[in-house]
């Protein structure tokens, strides 16, 4: 759904081979009904709605929103499914070699735009009567998830799986763990400023630039006897950020003011 016109919409429709269906709303009526009207927003870009996803259900009801306030920014459709339904995104999964645990890390997207709100997950499988303490254990090595920062991508918080209570007889306490299989998840947001919209465009043939983002899991796995000595995994995922599609639209068409 958009304020554009439906010329606009299908004039951006052909050009990037969309199949689905766009709804214009040139009067910002709904836009206004879904409170996500951008009351900042000045000149052609006057009467847009803040970006995001309305999850709706089959029965009409509004189940869960993903907006920005930054009209720049914006969650990718595959990050979204990612959230809604993990075992229908699209991800890039890898296998990686980690010691007492099985490992994969996933992205929602390999492919990015300026201000492109990605997903990456971090799936963890450990064997029968394993477990790894969850951040809240205090006194303990819990396993935690550490991404480099980057100029390029803007980090988002790290969400961890609800923990599981356990029962330690050997110190007659009670930790919170996870065990099993579970995912750690975390977004980024690839760059909106200029400087890097600029590199993006001087790319050779719009190629864009390959962006690799690092870090590292640290754990202390253990089973109902010991505890191995803590780990740490180097992690890395990478993307190609390329340039917007910002063709403008036919004269005879645009917004009033439209450059």
């Amino acid at each position: 759904m958009s304020y554009d016109n439906q010329a606009i919409l299908k004039e951006f429709s052909d050009r990037q081979g969309i199949t689905y269906p766009l709804i214009a709303d040139p009067q910002s009526k709904i836009i206004e009904q879904f409170g996500v009207l951008n009351t900042q927003a000045s000149d052609f870009m006057k009467g847009m709605a803040f970006p995001g996803f309305i999850y709706i259900s089959t029965e009409g009801h509004i189940q869960q929103t993903f907006f920005e306030k930054d009209y720049k920014e914006r969650y990718t459709a595959n990050s979204v499914i990612s959230k809604l339904f993990p075992e229908l995104a699209e991800s890039d999964v890898r296998p990686m070699a980690a010691p007492h645990l099985q490992l994969r890390l996933a992205q929602s997207d390999v492919i990015v735009g300026a201000g492109s709100r990605a997903t990456l997950t971090v799936e963890v499988e450990l064997p029968k009567n394993m477990h790894v303490y969850a951040p809240e254990a205090k006194g303990y090595k819990p396993i935690v998830l550490k991404l480099d920062s980057t100029p390029e991508l803007k980090l988002g918080p790290v969400h961890y799986p609800t923990s599981q209570t356990l029962f330690l007889p050997a110190i007659n306490e009670k930790m919170p763990v996870f065990s099993g299989k579970f995912k750690i998840t975390q977004d980024v947001t690839v760059s909106a400023d200029e400087r890097f919209i600029r590199i993006l465009f001087s790319s050779k043939n719009g190629a864009g630039k390959e962006v690799t983002l690092t870090g590292t899991l640290f754990y202390q796995a253990c089973d109902d006897t010991k505890c191995f000595l803590p780990e740490k995994v180097a992690l890395s995922w990478r993307f190609t950020a390329v340039p917007l599609d910002v063709k403008r639209s036919s004269e005879a068409i645009r917004h009033a003011g439209d450059p």
